[in-house]
Protein backbone atom coordinates (compact mmCIF):
# COMPACT_ATOMS: atom_id res chain seq x y z
CA UNK A 1 0.00 0.00 0.00
CA UNK A 2 1.54 3.23 -0.86
CA UNK A 3 2.26 5.62 1.96
CA UNK A 4 1.24 8.68 2.25
CA UNK A 5 3.10 11.99 2.74
CA UNK A 6 2.65 14.69 5.19
CA UNK A 7 0.86 18.10 4.31
CA UNK A 8 2.56 20.94 5.65
CA UNK A 9 0.93 21.93 9.21
CA UNK A 10 -1.23 25.31 7.49
CA UNK A 11 -2.32 23.06 4.15
CA UNK A 12 -3.72 20.52 7.18
CA UNK A 13 -5.11 22.65 9.17
CA UNK A 14 -7.50 24.20 6.27
CA UNK A 15 -8.17 20.37 4.83
CA UNK A 16 -9.25 19.94 8.67
CA UNK A 17 -11.63 23.09 8.55
CA UNK A 18 -12.91 22.31 5.31
CA UNK A 19 -14.04 18.98 6.46
CA UNK A 20 -15.53 20.59 9.32
CA UNK A 21 -17.37 22.99 7.60
CA UNK A 22 -19.00 20.71 5.51
CA UNK A 23 -16.83 20.26 2.59
CA UNK A 24 -16.56 16.43 3.74
CA UNK A 25 -17.14 14.66 6.82
CA UNK A 26 -16.12 11.49 8.56
CA UNK A 27 -18.40 9.18 8.72
CA UNK A 28 -19.73 7.53 12.02
CA UNK A 29 -22.98 5.08 12.78
CA UNK A 30 -25.70 6.68 13.55
CA UNK A 31 -25.53 5.46 17.56
CA UNK A 32 -21.93 6.12 18.83
CA UNK A 33 -22.80 5.63 22.12
CA UNK A 34 -26.14 4.04 23.52
CA UNK A 35 -27.43 2.06 26.38
CA UNK A 36 -30.37 0.20 25.49
CA UNK A 37 -32.06 -3.59 25.08
CA UNK A 38 -32.25 -3.01 21.37
CA UNK A 39 -29.09 -3.37 19.01
CA UNK A 40 -29.83 -0.93 15.87
CA UNK A 41 -26.99 -1.58 13.12
CA UNK A 42 -25.44 1.63 11.94
CA UNK A 43 -25.78 2.76 8.26
CA UNK A 44 -22.50 2.18 6.87
CA UNK A 45 -23.19 5.63 5.11
CA UNK A 46 -24.32 7.31 7.70
CA UNK A 47 -22.39 10.75 8.55
CA UNK A 48 -21.75 12.95 11.76
CA UNK A 49 -25.14 15.31 10.95
CA UNK A 50 -27.35 12.32 11.88
CA UNK A 51 -29.17 12.77 14.66
CA UNK A 52 -28.13 10.27 17.29
CA UNK A 53 -31.71 7.85 18.43
CA UNK A 54 -32.98 9.40 21.86
CA UNK A 55 -32.97 6.23 24.57
CA UNK A 56 -36.50 5.13 25.68
CA UNK A 57 -37.25 6.31 28.95
CA UNK A 58 -40.95 5.31 29.36
CA UNK A 59 -42.00 3.84 33.22
CA UNK A 60 -42.96 -0.21 31.07
CA UNK A 61 -39.61 0.36 29.20
CA UNK A 62 -37.90 0.41 32.23
CA UNK A 63 -40.22 -1.87 34.72
CA UNK A 64 -39.62 -4.65 31.37
CA UNK A 65 -35.49 -3.86 31.74
CA UNK A 66 -35.74 -4.08 35.37
CA UNK A 67 -37.39 -7.39 35.15
CA UNK A 68 -34.85 -9.10 32.94
CA UNK A 69 -32.33 -7.48 34.51
CA UNK A 70 -33.36 -9.34 38.09
CA UNK A 71 -33.51 -12.52 35.92
CA UNK A 72 -30.21 -12.20 34.58
CA UNK A 73 -27.93 -11.70 37.90
CA UNK A 74 -30.20 -14.85 39.13
CA UNK A 75 -29.23 -17.02 36.54
CA UNK A 76 -26.42 -19.21 36.90
CA UNK A 77 -22.67 -18.06 35.56
CA UNK A 78 -23.84 -15.53 33.06
CA UNK A 79 -21.04 -15.36 29.97
CA UNK A 80 -21.21 -11.87 30.42
CA UNK A 81 -22.44 -9.07 32.47
CA UNK A 82 -25.82 -6.99 31.55
CA UNK A 83 -24.60 -3.83 31.59
CA UNK A 84 -22.25 -5.44 28.57
CA UNK A 85 -25.08 -6.91 26.81
CA UNK A 86 -26.58 -3.24 27.12
CA UNK A 87 -23.65 -1.50 26.05
CA UNK A 88 -22.07 -2.94 23.00
CA UNK A 89 -23.55 -2.67 19.42
CA UNK A 90 -21.08 -4.49 17.07
CA UNK A 91 -21.46 -4.75 13.82
CA UNK A 92 -19.46 -8.08 12.05
CA UNK A 93 -17.47 -8.31 8.90
CA UNK A 94 -18.79 -8.30 6.52
CA UNK A 95 -21.19 -5.25 7.35
CA UNK A 96 -19.94 -1.76 6.35
CA UNK A 97 -17.31 -0.89 3.48
CA UNK A 98 -14.35 -2.77 3.63
CA UNK A 99 -12.70 -1.44 0.86
CA UNK A 100 -12.13 2.70 1.26
CA UNK A 101 -11.43 4.63 -1.68
CA UNK A 102 -9.98 7.53 0.07
CA UNK A 103 -8.03 5.51 2.56
CA UNK A 104 -5.00 3.99 2.75
CA UNK A 105 -4.36 1.33 4.95
CA UNK A 106 -3.01 -1.98 5.70
CA UNK A 107 -4.26 -4.98 7.76
CA UNK A 108 -3.18 -6.05 10.86
CA UNK A 109 -4.15 -8.09 13.58
CA UNK A 110 -3.00 -8.07 17.32
CA UNK A 111 -3.38 -10.86 20.11
CA UNK A 112 -4.74 -9.22 23.34
CA UNK A 113 -3.75 -10.53 26.57
CA UNK A 114 -6.00 -13.08 27.02
CA UNK A 115 -5.12 -14.03 23.24
CA UNK A 116 -8.10 -12.84 21.84
CA UNK A 117 -7.39 -11.57 18.22
CA UNK A 118 -8.30 -8.29 17.41
CA UNK A 119 -8.13 -6.53 13.68
CA UNK A 120 -7.61 -3.30 13.11
CA UNK A 121 -6.46 -0.64 10.08
CA UNK A 122 -3.10 0.57 10.03
CA UNK A 123 -3.09 4.00 8.22
CA UNK A 124 0.97 5.30 7.62
CA UNK A 125 2.20 8.16 6.08
CA UNK A 126 6.02 9.09 5.74
CA UNK A 127 7.43 11.15 8.49
CA UNK A 128 4.15 11.55 10.83
CA UNK A 129 3.34 14.44 12.68
CA UNK A 130 2.68 12.00 15.35
CA UNK A 131 1.43 8.36 15.91
CA UNK A 132 -2.01 8.07 16.95
CA UNK A 133 -4.26 4.67 18.13
CA UNK A 134 -7.80 5.56 17.80
CA UNK A 135 -10.47 3.99 19.94
CA UNK A 136 -14.29 3.95 18.35
CA UNK A 137 -17.50 4.01 20.21
CA UNK A 138 -19.73 1.37 20.96
CA UNK A 139 -21.65 0.73 17.17
CA UNK A 140 -20.57 -0.04 14.22
CA UNK A 141 -16.81 -1.18 13.46
CA UNK A 142 -13.45 0.56 12.07
CA UNK A 143 -14.98 0.45 8.92
CA UNK A 144 -17.45 3.60 9.85
CA UNK A 145 -14.43 5.64 10.85
CA UNK A 146 -12.63 5.18 7.32
CA UNK A 147 -13.28 9.15 6.54
CA UNK A 148 -11.63 10.13 9.82
CA UNK A 149 -8.68 8.15 9.55
CA UNK A 150 -8.33 9.25 6.38
CA UNK A 151 -8.37 13.01 7.11
CA UNK A 152 -5.62 12.09 10.06
CA UNK A 153 -3.53 10.80 7.48
CA UNK A 154 -3.97 14.14 5.48
CA UNK A 155 -3.22 16.21 8.42
CA UNK A 156 0.12 14.09 8.65
CA UNK A 157 -0.74 11.77 11.29
CA UNK A 158 0.06 7.65 10.86
CA UNK A 159 -2.94 6.05 12.79
CA UNK A 160 -4.00 2.98 13.83
CA UNK A 161 -7.84 2.41 14.16
CA UNK A 162 -8.77 -0.96 16.05
CA UNK A 163 -12.28 -3.17 16.31
CA UNK A 164 -12.93 -4.41 20.05
CA UNK A 165 -13.68 -7.78 20.31
CA UNK A 166 -16.81 -8.92 18.61
CA UNK A 167 -16.57 -6.06 16.23
CA UNK A 168 -15.98 -6.17 12.58
CA UNK A 169 -13.37 -9.05 11.95
CA UNK A 170 -11.98 -9.15 15.40
CA UNK A 171 -12.82 -12.76 17.79
CA UNK A 172 -14.78 -12.72 21.16
CA UNK A 173 -17.70 -11.32 22.68
CA UNK A 174 -17.18 -7.60 23.79
CA UNK A 175 -16.62 -6.68 27.49
CA UNK A 176 -15.70 -3.69 29.35
CA UNK A 177 -12.35 -5.10 30.72
CA UNK A 178 -11.86 -7.09 27.02
CA UNK A 179 -12.25 -3.43 25.03
CA UNK A 180 -9.17 -2.01 27.38
CA UNK A 181 -7.24 -5.54 27.09
CA UNK A 182 -7.87 -4.85 23.32
CA UNK A 183 -6.69 -1.60 23.35
CA UNK A 184 -3.58 -2.20 25.17
CA UNK A 185 -2.28 -4.71 22.28
CA UNK A 186 -3.42 -2.02 19.65
CA UNK A 187 -1.04 0.44 21.66
CA UNK A 188 1.31 -1.90 21.33
CA UNK A 189 0.73 -3.02 17.86
CA UNK A 190 1.23 0.49 16.71
CA UNK A 191 4.30 1.72 18.68
CA UNK A 192 5.82 -1.69 16.90
CA UNK A 193 4.55 -0.63 12.84
CA UNK A 194 5.76 3.12 13.83
CA UNK A 195 9.00 2.05 15.56
CA UNK A 196 7.99 4.48 18.42
CA UNK A 197 7.92 3.48 22.11
CA UNK A 198 4.55 3.06 23.40
CA UNK A 199 4.55 6.33 25.69
CA UNK A 200 5.07 7.81 22.35
CA UNK A 201 1.75 7.12 21.12
CA UNK A 202 -1.29 9.61 21.09
CA UNK A 203 -4.46 7.97 22.81
CA UNK A 204 -7.46 9.42 20.51
CA UNK A 205 -11.19 7.69 21.62
CA UNK A 206 -14.66 9.20 20.73
CA UNK A 207 -17.77 8.32 23.36
CA UNK A 208 -16.90 4.88 24.68
CA UNK A 209 -13.61 5.05 22.78
CA UNK A 210 -12.87 7.66 24.98
CA UNK A 211 -13.51 5.50 28.17
CA UNK A 212 -10.61 2.86 26.82
CA UNK A 213 -8.19 5.43 26.15
CA UNK A 214 -8.51 7.49 29.47
CA UNK A 215 -7.96 3.51 31.00
CA UNK A 216 -4.95 3.17 28.80
CA UNK A 217 -3.77 6.55 29.75
CA UNK A 218 -3.97 5.64 33.38
CA UNK A 219 -1.89 2.51 33.62
CA UNK A 220 0.95 3.31 31.40
CA UNK A 221 2.31 7.40 30.15
CA UNK A 222 1.12 8.83 26.77
CA UNK A 223 2.35 11.59 24.16
CA UNK A 224 -0.85 13.06 24.63
CA UNK A 225 -4.63 12.35 25.28
CA UNK A 226 -7.54 13.06 22.94
CA UNK A 227 -10.91 12.60 24.12
CA UNK A 228 -14.17 13.26 21.90
CA UNK A 229 -18.34 12.99 23.50
CA UNK A 230 -17.49 10.69 26.08
CA UNK A 231 -18.70 10.50 30.07
CA UNK A 232 -17.18 10.76 33.42
CA UNK A 233 -18.40 7.22 34.09
CA UNK A 234 -20.66 4.46 33.04
CA UNK A 235 -22.30 4.53 36.12
CA UNK A 236 -23.21 8.22 35.54
CA UNK A 237 -24.59 7.30 31.98
CA UNK A 238 -26.84 4.90 33.71
CA UNK A 239 -27.69 6.78 36.34
CA UNK A 240 -28.87 9.91 34.30
CA UNK A 241 -30.68 7.67 31.17
CA UNK A 242 -32.13 4.55 33.91
CA UNK A 243 -32.11 6.05 37.16
CA UNK A 244 -34.11 2.79 38.63
CA UNK A 245 -31.46 0.48 36.63
CA UNK A 246 -28.38 2.33 38.34
CA UNK A 247 -27.57 -1.04 40.02
CA UNK A 248 -27.07 -2.87 37.72
CA UNK A 249 -23.50 -0.66 36.52
CA UNK A 250 -20.65 -1.38 38.46
CA UNK A 251 -19.36 2.03 40.16
CA UNK A 252 -16.01 1.05 39.79
CA UNK A 253 -16.67 0.05 35.26
CA UNK A 254 -15.16 2.56 33.31
CA UNK A 255 -14.97 5.11 35.99
CA UNK A 256 -13.17 7.51 34.10
CA UNK A 257 -13.03 10.37 36.39
CA UNK A 258 -10.98 8.12 38.53
CA UNK A 259 -8.49 7.05 35.74
CA UNK A 260 -7.98 10.28 34.25
CA UNK A 261 -6.65 11.93 37.36
CA UNK A 262 -4.19 8.98 37.41
CA UNK A 263 -2.99 10.78 33.96
CA UNK A 264 -0.05 13.48 33.59
CA UNK A 265 -0.09 14.50 30.32
CA UNK A 266 -1.20 17.01 27.61
CA UNK A 267 -5.23 16.54 27.44
CA UNK A 268 -7.78 17.56 24.82
CA UNK A 269 -11.20 17.01 25.18
CA UNK A 270 -14.27 17.66 23.48
CA UNK A 271 -18.26 17.73 24.09
CA UNK A 272 -21.49 19.07 22.09
CA UNK A 273 -23.67 20.99 24.89
CA UNK A 274 -26.78 19.81 23.06
CA UNK A 275 -25.79 16.25 23.58
CA UNK A 276 -29.02 13.84 24.82
CA UNK A 277 -26.97 10.89 24.85
CA UNK A 278 -23.54 11.96 27.22
CA UNK A 279 -24.98 14.69 28.81
CA UNK A 280 -22.35 17.69 28.58
CA UNK A 281 -22.36 17.97 32.22
CA UNK A 282 -20.85 14.77 32.26
CA UNK A 283 -18.17 15.84 29.90
CA UNK A 284 -17.43 18.81 31.79
CA UNK A 285 -17.37 16.52 35.14
CA UNK A 286 -14.25 14.30 33.21
CA UNK A 287 -12.90 17.47 32.46
CA UNK A 288 -13.20 18.62 36.07
CA UNK A 289 -10.56 15.66 36.84
CA UNK A 290 -7.62 15.97 34.38
CA UNK A 291 -5.03 17.51 35.08
CA UNK A 292 -3.03 20.47 33.52
CA UNK A 293 -2.17 21.08 30.57
CA UNK A 294 -5.42 21.02 29.40
CA UNK A 295 -7.85 22.05 27.08
CA UNK A 296 -11.58 22.18 26.61
CA UNK A 297 -13.68 22.96 23.43
CA UNK A 298 -17.69 23.05 23.47
CA UNK A 299 -19.19 21.92 20.14
CA UNK A 300 -22.22 24.60 20.12
CA UNK A 301 -25.35 23.43 19.44
CA UNK A 302 -23.58 20.30 19.08
CA UNK A 303 -25.28 16.42 19.50
CA UNK A 304 -23.82 13.37 20.57
CA UNK A 305 -23.02 12.24 16.80
CA UNK A 306 -22.79 16.04 15.08
CA UNK A 307 -19.52 17.12 13.27
CA UNK A 308 -17.02 18.61 15.61
CA UNK A 309 -16.78 22.33 14.91
CA UNK A 310 -13.95 24.49 12.72
CA UNK A 311 -12.40 25.63 16.76
CA UNK A 312 -12.13 21.90 17.44
CA UNK A 313 -10.37 21.29 14.29
CA UNK A 314 -7.99 23.72 15.04
CA UNK A 315 -7.73 23.00 18.30
CA UNK A 316 -6.34 19.51 16.93
CA UNK A 317 -3.61 20.37 14.51
CA UNK A 318 -2.26 22.70 17.19
CA UNK A 319 -2.46 20.17 19.61
CA UNK A 320 -0.54 17.31 17.56
CA UNK A 321 2.02 20.12 16.88
CA UNK A 322 2.94 21.22 20.31
CA UNK A 323 3.45 17.53 21.37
Amino acid sequence: MTRLTCLSFTSALMLAIAIATGCGSPQLPTREFSISPSPISPSPVATPSVKAAETPNHPEFTEELENEATQFVQAPKPRRTLDDRLLFFPSKHPDGNWEPERLQYQDVWMTAADKTRIHGWYCPVDKPLAHVLFAHGNAGNITHRASLLAMLQAMGISALAFDYRGYGKSEGLPSKDGVVQDGAAARTKLASLGGVRERDVVLMGRSLGGAVVIQLAADAPARGLIVESSFSSLSDVAKHHYPRLAWIVNPDSLNSTAALAKYRGPFLQSHGDADRTIPFALGKKLFESANEPKRFVTIARGDHNSPQSAEYYRALAEFITSL
